[in-house]
């Protein structure tokens, strides 16, 4: 956190972010107890939506989020392949009890457990502390991160070949093998909005699997070669700038989905979500509906679309105040800049 020269400083509660800096055991206390609000939102939000779902109404025509995506990935569906919201109840109330599960955890690690990692009694776990001015500890931190990715990635890929995803062409639930052509998944980084294959699309997860996991390993293995420079990050890396790539990767996301989501139909089928989007540009650019529903409603695409894009765009703003902060940029100069216009402004009229 930045300190503008002061070395004693103090912040408030709202500054959430200033009591884990250099605490690693916070730091893991309040990303388990994120998780669980993450999931208790998931759990609850699937309930919410279930009780007022009508299924006399296309789901794509509600103004729903949780369960188009669940439809997607093939739950929720009979025996005979007709979607009744089978077991979704049950994947709710999961969500909740893994809710109190990862809260306890936050809890745990919060009062119980070293607030910082390097005063744990277990060596293994003292080498996730947190040293900003050391590559080699933040280089291992994050092979860890990249690694749990890639599983995540071939989790995805294994459900949609054995389980089975929702595929609209066919309007099915089916089995996906993924198409592991490195050709395809390299032209598909100028044209992926318009990708029409299930197999494509896990073929480009199954890549990432790969990526990410050898990535993680190398990072996990590898120290710093040669002298630690300003080119590699000295004086640079600190929790102001970790923040700040966190939020520029995560508001990246968020506005690379929406332009997916309101065109493409592969990924985003019609019955669940709706029909395609149209781009309107007003003060800045926005989707609308290409069809009328009645009573003003909204498609489940166009909910969803207009929210990743706004909630991305401020995440980039919050990218670059958290970026410069970390590259010494005294936001204080800002004001002080206002204010002394503002009195030379009152001098002259005086």
């Amino acid at each position: 956190m930045q300190t503008y020269g002061n070395p004693d400083v103090t912040y408030g509660w709202w500054a959430g972010n200033s009591g884990v800096t250099n605490r690693s055991g916070k730091f893991i206390a309040a990303h388990a107890a994120h998780t669980g609000l993450i999931a208790f939102w998931a759990g609850a939000f699937t309930l919410f939506e279930l009780a007022r779902f009508d299924p006399t109404v296309p789901m794509g025509h509600q103004p729903l989020i949780v369960l188009p995506h669940l439809a997607s990935i093939g739950l929720g569906f009979d025996g005979a392949g007709v979607w009744t919201g089978a077991g979704v109840a049950n994947i709710g109330i999961v969500h909740l009890v893994l809710s109190m599960v990862y809260g306890a955890g936050g809890l745990m690690h919060s009062l119980l457990f070293p607030g910082d990692m390097q005063e744990s009694e277990i060596i293994q776990a003292r080498k996730f502390k947190l040293e900003w001015d050391n590559p080699d500890n933040q280089t291992f931190i994050l092979g860890h991160h990249l690694i749990l990715l890639g599983v995540a990635n071939i989790q995805f890929v294994e459900w949609a070949r054995i389980h089975g995803i929702y595929d609209t062409a066919l309007g099915v639930v089916r089995q996906v093998n993924y198409n592991l052509d490195l050709t395809q998944i390299w032209n598909h980084q100028t044209d992926f909005l318009a990708i029409s294959s299930l197999e494509d699309v896990m073929g480009g997860h199954a890549f990432l699997a790969f990526f990410m996991i050898g990535g993680g390993a190398f990072h996990i293995a590898t120290k710093q070669i040669g002298e630690y420079t300003n080119f590699k990050g000295a004086g640079l890396l600190s929790a102001e700038a970790i923040l700040s790539w966190s939020l520029a990767g995560i508001g990246w996301m968020a506005i690379v989905a929406a332009f997916w989501c309101a065109t493409n139909t592969t990924v985003y089928p019609v019955e669940w979500f709706g029909e395609t989007l149209e781009l309107k540009f007003g003060i800045s650019p926005y989707w609308i509906d290409t069809v009328d529903l009645a009573d003003g409603a909204h498609t489940s695409r166009a909910w969803l679309v207009n929210v990743h894009y706004y909630l991305g765009f401020f995440y980039i703003q919050g990218h670059l105040w958290h970026a410069l902060r970390a590259m010494g940029f005294d936001f204080k100069r800002v004001t002080a800049a206002v204010q002394n216009a503002s009195g030379a402004s009152v001098s002259l009229k005086g």
